[in-house]
């Protein structure tokens, strides 16, 4: 029912991190360099060859191959799953992690890494450095969790009803 809202998110997701991506990489950081925004917040450029926080991480010619093939499994049970779904907040959620995982893996299997350049930090402490693609993941997991805490679960309200 929801299925082309997710979709559609996925697709925005998906170009978007990838054109933020290139234009980082080949036109603000020609040549690489710290950029800071904000007292808390700096443009990087990094490149991860593992996965979430550079976990995994491989120098290993086949790593970018086996992490995008188990993401590709991931992004295949995603898709069952939002064709299976019934409500627009968790459509869009699955839509934004299907978009942030397709395009890394993209990235990775154009590169070898994932392209990072988003540097947040508190003094001398750096959160790792993430792209677009990571912040929709987290954002679809978000609304994936949130939204049956606010609006409550037909479930929950049977249970109410004795």
């Amino acid at each position: 029912m929801y299925t082309r809202l997710g979709l559609v998110i996925a697709l925005i997701i998906f170009a978007s991190d990838l054109a933020t991506k290139w234009f980082v990489a080949e036109v603000v950081m020609n040549p690489p360099r710290v950029i800071e925004v904000f007292p808390f917040f700096n443009l990087v450029l990094g490149f991860n060859r593992g996965i979430s926080f550079g976990l995994l991480n491989s120098d290993s010619p086949a790593a970018p191959y086996l992490l995008s093939a188990f993401a590709l499994v991931v992004v295949g049970l995603l898709v069952v799953w939002l064709r299976r779904s019934k409500h627009a907040a968790e459509a869009a959620g699955i839509g934004a992690i299907i978009g942030g995982a397709a395009a890394n893996i993209a990235d990775r299997l154009a590169d070898g890494a994932v392209t990072d350049f988003l540097d947040f930090y508190i003094g001398s402490y750096h959160w790792p450095a993430f792209n677009v693609a990571d912040a929709a993941i987290f954002c679809g997991v978000v609304l994936l969790i949130v939204p049956p805490w606010l609006y409550g679960s037909n479930r929950s309200q049977k249970r109410g009803k004795i």
